[in-house]
């Protein structure tokens, strides 16, 4: 039976949205805020977000477990982040530079081995209802989440609370902050940034595990549509925090949701215009937020951005 619940299908079609859609950014977000804390920009996540969307998808398939697909798929990205990490540390190596071409690496080598994956389906992640008190089913199906978006929240918090409270934390930061301070103190500022931007490339992964196990839930070469540098947009706007960064996760997942929310209540003129919401949001909130002292505030100093 279905039930027609009116204008109130719009704030319940942007809460599903946001909590639907939010899952791979606050985890590449997160993911990248640990890696520009500790002095290092990483563009190429788009190419471990595809990757890690591809091979998560066809282990999935070929062991029959979505679980083992997410562990594959932040392998993966681990791997592509040790090797952006790698490469980085040798001389006149330009992070930026680096990032673009392992975004295209990645994106290539994803298509290239992910064709015979189009067409099988794979198990997905599991799913609860937090809907359970309601008899509406557009209720149910809004307040359905998947666990990584638990994951992805308890990640966030984890992850702002040990760069405040942790000797790592501490770590992560120095070696962001000021290499020369971070070698005075003894801190090896390679090996923390190799760890940070595997780290951050693990995530990634399971970003990318999440499109293709859960929503939209199977393996295409355009699967991703430019979540991966999107989610280092959300880094800046969220001046490195992970907190923040699920934050402004949530915002832009809501914001995804509006176009098809206002076309499920009728409105069909126009409405492919608030497609582009989330794309025009982050950008007015980075140009409001901005301003020509506070444009870098919080911005780790050793970052390339920054000089």
């Amino acid at each position: 039976m279905t039930t027609d619940i009116g204008l109130w299908g719009v704030p319940l079609a942007i809460l599903g949205g946001a909590i639907r859609v939010s899952t791979p950014f606050i985890f590449v977000s997160v993911g990248e805020a640990l890696t520009e804390r500790s002095g290092r920009v990483n563009l190429g996540l788009e190419g471990t977000l595809v990757f890690g969307a591809m091979s998560g998808y066809a282990l999935a398939y070929q062991t029959n477990s979505a679980w083992l697909g997410l562990l594959a798929a932040a392998f993966f990205g681990m791997l592509f982040g040790l090797f952006h990490g790698w490469i980085c540390k040798l001389p006149k190596v330009n992070d930026i530079a680096l990032g673009i071409a392992l975004m295209i690496f990645g994106s290539g080598l994803a298509f290239f081995f992910g064709k015979p994956y189009i067409q099988p389906v794979a198990p997905h992640l599991p799913a609860f209802s937090l809907g359970w008190w309601s008899d509406v089913p557009q209720v149910q199906a809004a307040l359905r989440v998947n666990v990584l978006f638990i994951a992805g929240i308890a990640l966030a918090i984890a992850a702002s609370w040990m760069l405040k409270n942790t000797k790592v934390g501490l770590t992560i930061r120095v070696a962001g902050d000021s290499a020369d301070a971070a070698r005075a103190l003894g801190i090896d500022v390679n090996r923390v940034r190799l760890w940070s931007t595997a780290a951050g490339g693990a995530l990634a992964g399971i970003g990318g595990a999440y499109l293709s196990l859960y929503y939209p839930g199977s393996w295409n070469e355009g699967i991703s549509s430019g979540q991966g540098l999107m989610a280092v947009a959300l880094v800046i706007f969220a001046r490195w925090s992970p907190i923040n960064c699920a934050y402004a996760s949530l915002l832009f997942g809501g914001a995804g949701a509006l176009g098809p929310a206002l076309q499920s209540v009728g409105v069909t003129q126009g409405y492919y215009l608030f497609y582009a919401a989330p794309y025009v949001l982050t950008l007015g909130l980075l140009i409001a937020t901005s301003s020509t002292t506070r444009a870098m505030t919080s911005a780790p100093g050793e970052l390339s951005i920054t000089k």
